[in-house]
């Protein structure tokens, strides 16, 4: 088979009908349950300042009324996406608003949340939508029971893409040999029933790092392999519902048990559609002559290019940490966006200090007076926000009378159980420091293993 009909092999879009569902619902759901945790009112009301990822400085939070339609509307366009009405706008608007939610703050960046920037951005190029909706219940015309294959791999692409860099990612001294961060995060769970009392064994802290690892590697093609697809899925919902109990990370198993759906059968989606027709109805809407979609060459040829060039980002992305010299958890360069999950217990205490040139005055800074207790306990250990906090305090300090105020900071960090130590180089002036895409911070001091 040539890689062309590869792509274009003609598949039953089920698999795309039961993957917007599911997934739309986790979308849903937790967009309504990030509203009703109060989140909005949290994360982007009463901060008094937002560390931006580099070069969206320029984004900024609408304030309450905007803010709180903001995640309205995204809850309606998530259902949308689930039913199928006004599908394709319904996803972008989806992405459109999540993307830009995420993007006012990195401090509650997530591997989980850029999932779901992915994920929604390869829903907008397909027709999940022609096929048991409220579209096609709008207008029959739309309807198709047949889709190109490669509306459908994508989504396994990206899930393998995930999961593999995960595993890749945990192939290390660390995780492996010293099982960390695992052996100070599982006795800490030693209360729970049942599995408390075995928590605070070291040797499960070492089978769960070898699992873990073993599972991130090996799932994709247990799920993709017809014979071991069941037991695959066992897998995933044992590895994602222990996380659930042990660890608080929101949505992410939820995501990740509906996302790898779209590795079973036809004719799994099939029955699945099935079912939940029948709760409506007991008639078959089916046609008895498959329709196909049919996409003209030029956008065809549109969607490939800009499919590659993602796909060939998602490979760049991960890999990007090699540019860059030191320990990669300790730097934390090249960290973001390459589905490194769990890896690290880090953290740090920061007294930063002002000093008026002019005068020669220095005097500590009180962190509350400018982040709440999650900013500042976020911005202790991740350098970049170390310096843009470096800049907002350059920055006020200038408005109260200081004309070229010095921002030092005494920043001590532990590791992954390694005793604390100086982390930031205290004699450097970090508002004369820029932040950069790919450049070193040469004021972030080596990890010492001792």
């Amino acid at each position: 088979m040539t890689a062309t009909n590869f792509l274009t092999k003609q598949k039953h879009i089920a698999p795309l009908v039961v993957l917007r569902i599911a997934f739309g619902a986790v979308l849903f759901i937790s967009t309504v349950r990030f509203i009703a945790k109060g989140w909005i009112h949290d994360f982007f009301i009463v901060p008094k300042f937002h560390f931006p990822f580099y070069g969206f400085e320029w984004i900024h939070p609408m304030g309450a009324a905007g803010m709180y339609s903001l995640y309205v509307v995204m809850a309606i366009a998530a259902l949308f996406i689930t039913i199928g009405l006004f599908y394709r706008i319904a996803a972008i608007t989806f992405f459109l608003c999540f993307c830009y939610a995420e993007l006012i703050d990195k401090t509650y960046y997530l591997n989980h949340y850029y999932l779901v920037s992915v994920f929604t951005f390869l829903l907008i190029w397909v027709p999940a939508h022609r096929y048991f909706s409220i579209d096609v219940l709008r207008k029959p015309s739309l309807k198709v029971t047949t889709v190109p294959a490669w509306t459908i791999t994508i989504f396994k692409l990206q899930l393998g893409i995930t999961y593999f860099f995960a595993g890749l990612s945990k192939l290390t001294y660390d995780w492996l040999i010293n099982a960390m961060p695992l052996r100070i995060w599982l006795p800490a769970k030693a209360d729970l029933p049942v599995i408390g009392p075995l928590l605070s064994h070291e040797w499960v802290a070492y089978l769960f790092s070898w699992a873990g690892a073993l599972f991130d590697l090996s799932i994709v093609f247990l799920l993709s392999n017809k014979k071991t697809r069941r037991i695959g899925y066992v897998f995933v919902i044992v590895f994602h519902l222990l996380t659930v109990c042990l660890f608080q990370i929101g949505m992410f198993p939820y995501i990740m048990l509906s996302a790898t759906l779209i590795f079973f059968s036809e004719s799994f989606h099939k029955t699945v559609i099935q079912k939940i027709r029948s709760l409506f109805t007991k008639k078959s809407v089916d046609n008895k002559i498959p329709l196909s979609l049919y996409i003209p060459d030029f956008r065809r040829k549109i969607i490939y290019t800009l499919l590659a060039v993602y796909f060939v980002l998602q490979l760049l992305l991960p890999a990007r940490f090699l540019l860059y010299p030191g320990k990669l958890l300790w730097t934390e360069e090249g960290y973001r966006f390459s589905w490194r999950v769990m890896l690290m217990e880090k953290g740090g205490t920061t007294f930063f200090y002002i000093k008026n040139p002019a005068t020669g005055r220095k005097f500590e800074v009180n962190n509350a007076q400018f982040l709440t207790p999650y900013q500042e306990r976020m911005m202790e250990t991740q350098p970049d926000m170390i310096l843009q906090y470096a800049h907002i305090l350059s920055s006020e300090y200038k408005k109260q009378g200081i004309e070229k105020p010095e921002v030092t900071v005494a920043c001590y960090v532990t590791l992954n159980g390694t005793g604390s130590q100086l982390y930031i180089d205290s004699t450097v002036n970090l508002a004369n420091e820029k932040e950069t895409l790919f450049g070193h911070n040469k004021w972030i001091l080596p990890f010492n293993k001792n």
